[in-house]
């Protein structure tokens, strides 16, 4: 078995490295075109033409007109100001409490929002799961009450379960209902076409497209609608105010581009290499609960119940052999508790949660070695685990 000194990072979901042609993108905007994009000199005028051609790449990525593209400085941002955007516009249009509508799966960025929202008037309805299939009945009557938005996220970021999002948007246009989407985990992973499924909002962000952190972006057909989260300038027609990081949304734009130009081949490769160590894993670990192998999933995901071990405790010893992963968020800070998503999808499990993600940063040639790890990390795991 290969050493440490041959690390095998397994945690993309989390956060990807830029990739040098984002690098070298961004490197000419600070050493170039580094004016403000709001000046009327000429450094201001290179400024605000690398912007727009950020807007117009990331438009051309998506199939969407550029006056959609709304820079912002990451997803939870981009989430907040389409739950929270809408809610407040409809609060301030008065009339009687506006209704929000969420999966009960949705990133914290969306049902923290909706919460809030909650909080300030409004009402929050969660749309839950039963087997692993969301229950488009159950939204059906929700939309009847005409809420100011639902937000049904593409793909989860958890356990890389795929929303329907064609059924979803159908329900919300036959109700003319404003429909968002996280779409943070589905860019780049998965086809994604807003022709054939149509959404009001949209949230992108780029460090999980090997783009700048603190980079994202919100799609908006009618901005109109959207009150802002920030105040004090006119920036991005004031839906989100404050001077733009020009060279932040060129490597959006670039992060995107070729995302979007890459996935035929990457969910394919990627999708090989989940199902090579799922299968195998599972045949070495007899009780191994696979997350949503019987319904749609993203390629990159690989989500992993193991009954009788640590989170903590495993993610540790794989971390010792050069492996990072991730728990998956199933358990908050300091709390024993699953996350809602573990909690919706698995009610009443207990044991480990292993979120393996793949991406560029892995090849066919890691499979044995991250099979072999992770096996038996987990069987060392549960030697030491409370009985």
């Amino acid at each position: 078995m290969q050493g440490i000194s041959d690390p095998i990072y397994l945690d993309h979901a989390a956060t990807t490295p830029v990739r040098p042609e984002v690098v070298a993108a961004m490197s000419a905007c600070h050493a170039e075109d580094f004016g403000n994009p709001s000046s009327g000199h000429s450094w201001g005028r290179r400024a605000r033409r690398r912007l727009e051609w950020a807007r117009a790449s990331v438009a051309t990525a998506l199939g969407i007109p550029a006056a959609h593209v709304f820079f912002t400085r990451g997803g939870t941002e981009s989430d907040n100001l389409a739950v929270l955007g809408r809610t407040r516009h409809a609060i301030a249009g008065g009339g009687d409490a506006p209704l929000v509508v969420t999966s009960a799966i949705e990133h914290p960025a969306v049902f923290e929002a909706a919460e809030q929202a909650a909080a300030e008037g409004a009402r929050h309805t969660v749309i839950g799961f039963g087997d692993g299939i969301f229950d488009l009945d159950a939204l059906r009557a929700a939309v009847r009450e005409r809420p100011a938005v639902v937000s049904c996220m593409w793909v989860n970021n958890e356990v890389g379960l795929e929303l329907p999002m064609a059924a979803i948007s159908k329900i919300c246009r036959e109700r003319e209902v404003v429909l968002h989407s996280d779409a943070v985990q589905a860019v780049g992973k998965v086809p994604l076409s807003l022709r054939d499924t149509p959404v009001d909002l949209l949230t992108v962000t780029g460090h999980k497209i090997h783009g700048p952190t603190g980079t994202g972006a919100l799609i908006a057909t009618d901005p109109r609608g959207l009150q802002p989260l920030h105040f004090g300038g006119g920036q991005e027609r004031g839906v989100r105010p404050g001077t733009e990081d020009v060279a932040g949304a060129v490597g959006l734009a670039e992060a995107l581009r070729l995302a979007v130009v890459e996935v035929p081949c990457e969910s394919t490769r990627l999708a090989a290499m989940r199902d090579a160590v799922q299968a195998r894993l599972a045949a070495r670990i007899s009780d191994l609960r696979i997350s949503g192998q019987r319904v749609a999933r993203a390629p990159h995901i690989l989500s992993l119940g193991i009954p009788g071990a640590d989170s903590d405790t495993l993610l540790a010893a794989l971390d010792a052999q050069g492996i990072a992963a991730s728990g998956g968020s199933a358990c908050s800070s300091g709390s024993s508790a699953p996350s809602r998503t573990l909690a919706t999808l698995h009610p009443g499990e207990t044991g480990a949660t292993l979120r393996l993600s793949f991406g560029k940063l892995n090849r066919e040639g890691q499979v044995d070695r991250i099979v072999e790890v992770v096996a038996s990390a987990i069987e060392r795991t549960r030697e030491f685990a409370p009985q």
